[in-house]
């Protein structure tokens, strides 16, 4: 996989992960959420989880739509569109 690829991944992957985390903590607080029946966290953990967790779902569905393209259409480099 070049960084071309790893670039289509990862970069739309983290515009999703902000806007669903943005979405999801102006609906939610952070200390309603409770793990394992007791354990609290603080915003910003939460805050930060959240947003690795919505960027690793976005980056998997990103790649498994890249790997289910052609091969052509994602192993050419820019230069080689024109």
């Amino acid at each position: 996989m070049n960084r071309h690829a790893l670039m289509w991944i990862l970069w739309p992957s983290f515009l999703l992960a902000g806007v669903g985390s943005a979405i999801v903590f102006a609906l939610v607080d952070p200390y309603d959420i409770v793990v394992f029946g007791s354990l609290h966290f603080s915003r910003e953990v939460v805050y930060t989880a959240g947003f690795f967790i919505f960027w690793l779902a976005t980056a998997l569905s990103s790649a498994l739509t890249l790997f289910m393209a052609p091969p052509e259409a994602w192993s050419k480099q820019p230069d080689d569109a024109l």
